[in-house]
């Protein structure tokens, strides 16, 4: 069974997202995400996959979680009607990472072993928000801070929880 790990990017009152976009640019994060995530299996909603500029992301399996499965071959990704078709799909994968969006990441909470929390510091207008989370479950194994610079308008710090 692999590692499941949530990754997402939230804003301090919990914003992921605003007209199916992240509210914020920080190219930190970008890259933080795709070093994470490289080579391994990552899981989504329909609506983030749509939000993707390219299409599937590059070097990963991307399983797309949907009710309306597409008729015979999908280009690039695999589709998945159900959790458990979600975790059966990605059985021989060593890693796992679910992207979102917000009903996503609740739906698999309960699965995850990680969390991968970019904590982005401002305030955003959002209509999309990461689930509430009872922190007390998870124990903080590392955070870095970072202050806005001329690349990252907003300060962040990239934090790892492990379930307890």
């Amino acid at each position: 069974m692999p590692t499941i790990s949530i990754i997402a990017a939230v804003a301090d009152d919990l914003a992921i997202g605003y007209k199916k976009r992240i509210p914020w640019y920080l190219p930190a994060d970008l890259k933080h995400f795709k070093d994470l995530t490289t080579g391994h299996t990552l899981i989504m909603g329909k609506r983030t996959f749509e939000s993707l500029p390219n299409g599937p992301l590059p070097n990963r399996t991307n399983i797309v979680m949907t009710t309306m499965l597409t008729e015979g071959v999908v280009d690039g990704y695999f589709e998945a009607d159900s959790i458990d078709d979600a975790l059966e799909l990605s059985s021989n994968s060593e890693k796992v990472f679910i992207i979102g969006g917000s009903v996503i990441y609740k739906q698999f909470m309960e699965h995850a072993e990680w969390m991968y929390i970019t904590w982005v510091h401002g305030e955003f207008v959002a209509d999309t928000y990461f689930p509430e989370t009872d922190f007390s479950q998870w124990e903080e194994v590392s955070r870095e801070e970072h202050p806005a610079d001329e690349k990252n308008a907003h300060p962040y710090a990239f934090v790892v929880y492990k379930r307890k």
